[in-house]
C-alpha cells in the first residue's frame, strides 16, 4: 500500500496539469463571445494602462475597434480576437496609392473591415475631414473600391463615409450618391457596409437608422441590404442617469438589429478627462480613479442592458479597475481571476511531476 504522502503528492501534480488544460478552453469561450459581440471601441486613450487591459481583456465583450486613423493600438495583443478597423480619415491619406496600400498590408490579417472619410460634412475644428462630396466620390473610386476586390493586395470590406447625423449629413450623402453614379454610371460607388454618426436620444438613433435604411434602398442606390456599423454614439451635454438610461435603450435594439453588424461608445474616458466639452463627463465608461462607471460596467457586461433601464449585468461590475500598468495605476485591482500564464501553469505541473518521481 502506498503511503498518503504519494496521493497528496499526485494531486498536487495533476491539479496544476488540469488547470492547464482546461484554460484553453476558456480562452476559446472567450474568442467565441467576441466573435458573436457587435460591441466596440472608437479608441483614443493610451494614458492609463490598467483601462486599456480592462478594455481588451479576454471577458470583456469589445470585439473590434478604430483609432480615427490607418494606425492600430500596441495595447491589443490578442489581435486574432479584438479586430483593427483602419479609417481613412481624409482624401489625403489617399493620395499617395503605394504608401496608403503598404500601410493597409502591414495590418494584422483579422483586419478585414475599412472606414472611409470621416465626418466629411464637418469641418476640421470640430474632427471632421471637410470634403467635398465630389471630390469625395472620384478618391473613393479611384483609391478604396478597387480595394474590394483585392487590387494590390489583400481585399477589404469597404464602408461609405460617415457622415454627421443631421440633415447636413444626409445632403452630403445624396450628393456624394450622384456624383458617384456621374463617374460610374453602371455602378455608382460599392460599397461593402455603412459607417454611422449619432450623438443623442435613443429615439433620434431609431429615426437616423431608418432614415439611412430608406436611403441606401432606393432605387438609386446599390440593391443588397448593406450592414451598418455605428462607429460613434453617445448622448452629449446630460447627466449619469440619462446617458445609462440611452444606453440600457440602444444595446438591446442594435444587438436585435440584422443589418447592423457593429457598434462603438464614445468614448473610453475617466471622468475628468471629457474628451471635449461638448461631450460632457457623463460620457465616461471610468470615473476620475479608474474604476468602471455604471455606464462602463453596462458596456462591458455580457447583457444587452434592459428597457426598463436596469443594468443588464455580467462579469464588471461598476468600481472595476484593470490590472496594474507601468504609468502609476498601481491601485488597479485584477479584472479577472484567471490571470496566471497557463504557461507558468504548466511549469508547476512538470515540477510536481518530477517531485514525484523523485
Amino acid at each position: 500500500m502506498r503511503p498518503l504522502y504519494y496521493y497528496q503528492t499526485y494531486m498536487v501534480c495533476i491539479f496544476p496539469l488540469l488547470l492547464c488544460n482546461l484554460l484553453p478552453l476558456v480562452d476559446a469561450d472567450n474568442k467565441e463571445n467576441k466573435a458573436q459581440s457587435k460591441r466596440g471601441l472608437a479608441y483614443q486613450n493610451d494614458a492609463h494602462k490598467a483601462d486599456n487591459k480592462l478594455l481588451f481583456s479576454p471577458e470583456s465583450p469589445v470585439a473590434w475597434y478604430y483609432t480615427w486613423s490607418l494606425w492600430p493600438t500596441p495595447e491589443v495583443h490578442d489581435t486574432r480576437a479584438v479586430e483593427f478597423l483602419p479609417l481613412v480619415h481624409s482624401t489625403d491619406d489617399v493620395a499617395d496609392g503605394d504608401d496608403f496600400r503598404q500601410r493597409l498590408d502591414g495590418l494584422p490579417d483579422s483586419s478585414t473591415h475599412l472606414l472611409t472619410f470621416n465626418e466629411p460634412d464637418g469641418d476640421m475644428g470640430s474632427g471632421g475631414s471637410a470634403i467635398e462630396p465630389e471630390d469625395a466620390a472620384r478618391a473613393y473610386l479611384d483609391r478604396l473600391a478597387p480595394l474590394r476586390a483585392g487590387a494590390g493586395g489583400r481585399s477589404w470590406n469597404v464602408s461609405h463615409p460617415s457622415v454627421t447625423g443631421s440633415p447636413r449629413g444626409l445632403d452630403w450623402l445624396r450628393r456624394f450618391n450622384a456624383s458617384c453614379w456621374d463617374l460610374d454610371r453602371d455602378r455608382g460607388c460599392p460599397a461593402d457596409f455603412v459607417a454611422v454618426h449619432w450623438y443623442g436620444e435613443y429615439e433620434g438613433l431609431v429615426g437616423w437608422l431608418d432614415t439611412l435604411h430608406d436611403f441606401y434602398n432606393s432605387p438609386s442606390s446599390e440593391k443588397q441590404q448593406l450592414k451598418f456599423w455605428i462607429t460613434e454614439m453617445a448622448l452629449p451635454q446630460q447627466g449619469d442617469e440619462a446617458a445609462l438610461r440611452m444606453m440600457n435603450q440602444k444595446l438591446p435594439y442594435l444587438d436585435g438589429l440584422d443589418y447592423v453588424g457593429g457598434y462603438a461608445w464614445f468614448g473610453v474616458f475617466r471622468k475628468g478627462e471629457e474628451a471635449n466639452a461638448w461631450t460632457g463627463d457623463a460620457v465616461s465608461l471610468f470615473d476620475d480613479e479608474g474604476g468602471l462607471t455604471e455606464l462602463g460596467s453596462l458596456y462591458l457586461s455580457s447583457g444587452s442592458g434592459s428597457q426598463d433601464g436596469n443594468n443588464g449585468g455580467g462579469e464588471f461590475e461598476p468600481g472595476t479597475k484593470g490590472p496594474p500598468g507601468n504609468d502609476g495605476d498601481e491601485e488597479g485591482a485584477a479584472a479577472s481571476s484567471c490571470l496566471v500564464s497557463r504557461w507558468t501553469v504548466g511549469l508547476a505541473g512538470v515540477m510536481a511531476v518530477g517531485l514525484v518521481a523523485w
